[in-house]
């Protein structure tokens, strides 16, 4: 039994990056521990490059989100110019890559951006024994943010309050099945409009049998940023199991 901080996350567009693969840009279902950290840090109004205070951040919280709706895929096409390859200039800024070169020796490439759009989850933060954060001032943090949050990338805000809400001495799925209330007026919309699913799907980082079914549990590496500024991950096992609801 642990004590934890719960909130909502929303928005017709969400992007829960995987790793890159040339250009294009895969999102996973789910929030990732990386976008929930930014997100958290954003709240705090800790920058991206006070290493300090965001190490603190990451190795002072464990985190589980649950996801509520099946969400639909969203790509977006992207074309952007480029310069050819050239050892021998080092372009400083875009302005240089554009302008520097004659526009004959630019090319033209494709990159896709995938979203998950009408996606509802569950969030679950607890504190680790080296934790200098109490799950207050995360609270206090998310009710008024310093900085905007987003889910993701800087084109998908956040479109409904994340309602945090401190659940003490319960079992981690317990903490993820606390009830939020309905994000439209009427009772019936969220199901219809959001497409809310009977079957959940949960994923955490805790030990594996911080949630008790009978489900297979699939385990898959997690992102863990490093650096904020040199953009460097590691990479810890996550959880996750679907479970219908009865």
């Amino acid at each position: 039994m642990k004590d934890y901080l719960v909130f909502q996350l929303y928005g017709p567009m969400a992007s829960w990056g995987q790793p890159a693969v040339g250009g294009d840009r895969a999102t996973f279902t789910s929030p990732t521990r990386s976008a929930i950290l930014g997100l958290l840090g954003a709240a705090l109004g800790i920058k991206r490059d006070d290493e300090a205070r965001l190490e603190t951040l990451h190795s002072s919280v464990q985190i589980a989100t649950k996801q509520l709706t099946a969400t639909s895929l969203l790509r977006d096409y992207h074309t952007a110019q480029v310069p050819a390859r050239n050892n021998k200039y080092v372009y400083r800024t875009r302005k240089n890559e554009l302008l520097d070169e004659a526009p004959s020796k630019l090319n033209t490439v494709l990159s896709t951006r995938d979203y998950r759009c009408d996606g509802l989850w569950t969030v679950a933060v607890s504190l680790t024994a080296s934790a200098h954060i109490s799950l207050e001032a995360l609270q206090t943090a998310l009710i008024k943010p310093v900085y905007t949050l987003y889910l993701g990338r800087k084109s998908c805000p956040v479109a409904a309050p994340l309602k945090p809400m401190l659940v003490n001495n319960t079992s981690l799925k317990e903490a993820l099945d606390q009830p939020f209330p309905d994000l439209l007026p009427d009772g019936m919309a969220d199901k219809t409009w959001l497409r809310r699913s009977q079957a959940f799907t949960y994923t955490w980082e805790a030990d594996v049998a911080e949630i008790n079914t009978d489900k297979a549990i699939t385990t898959h590496p997690w992102d863990d940023p490093v650096s904020r500024t040199r953009w460097q991950f590691k990479q810890r096992p996550m959880h996750q199991v679907t479970i219908k609801e009865e």
